[in-house]
């Protein structure tokens, strides 16, 4: 992991002035008019993470529905496309509009069938992201969480100067979305372990 605040600041800038045009466009149809911008986001995010991850979207439905998306590692993709048959070893993603309560879907049954399958699950509003993983008794537990906004009145008003938003947030969402995606990674370098550690003092 060699990201970059400024990096990661540029990668949510980015997410947050599309966002903010297909808002403004009026022509958006709720939580689908956003996978554009969230999965470029996630991308970038795993571009800068050793080994990489992808954001792949479309998931063949292996037991427990369709997730919005998958987070596989490099090793896991071929031409840009998940091997058949694995699973994604990064989790699965579920997506909602901005109106909804991320903490309120992460614990709804679809997210629950989805951790039951993948046992890893990144919930998100788009202004709300919400990671549900394993407890130490091998439980449901929401390991950590992040809030661009506490109201979709507020994150669209944010978005109305997108790059003052990632200003402020950017490399706290980048850095928590690091985490994330890497969080069955296996921290075999000193330097990774040692940004971890140093992502949650900032």
């Amino acid at each position: 992991m060699t990201a970059s605040s400024a990096g990661l600041t540029k990668v949510v800038a980015a997410y947050c002035a599309e966002l903010h045009r297909i808002h403004a466009s009026g022509g958006a149809t709720g939580e689908r008019s956003s996978y554009g911008p969230l999965a470029t986001l996630l991308n970038g995010v795993g571009a800068t993470l050793k080994p990489r991850v992808f954001c792949v979207g479309e998931l063949a439905n292996q037991g427990a529905g369709h997730p919005d998306f998958g987070l596989y590692g490099a090793r896991q993709v071929q031409k840009g496309r998940p091997r058949e048959g694995q699973l994604p070893e990064r989790g699965v993603v579920e997506v909602k509009g901005a109106n909804d309560d991320a903490w309120l879907t992460a614990a709804s049954r679809q997210v629950s069938r989805y951790w039951e399958r993948y046992r890893l699950v990144l919930v998100t509003n788009l202004r709300q992201f919400v990671l549900v993983g394993e407890d130490s008794a091998g439980r449901p537990a929401k390991l950590e969480t992040f809030q661009l906004a506490e109201t979709a009145e507020a994150f669209w008003q944010a978005l109305e100067k997108p790059h003052a938003l990632a200003r402020s947030a950017g490399a706290g969402l980048g850095e928590y979305l690091c985490r994330a995606l890497c969080h069955r990674a296996a921290l075999a370098e000193p330097k990774d372990l040692a940004w971890l550690l140093a992502s949650y003092a900032r």
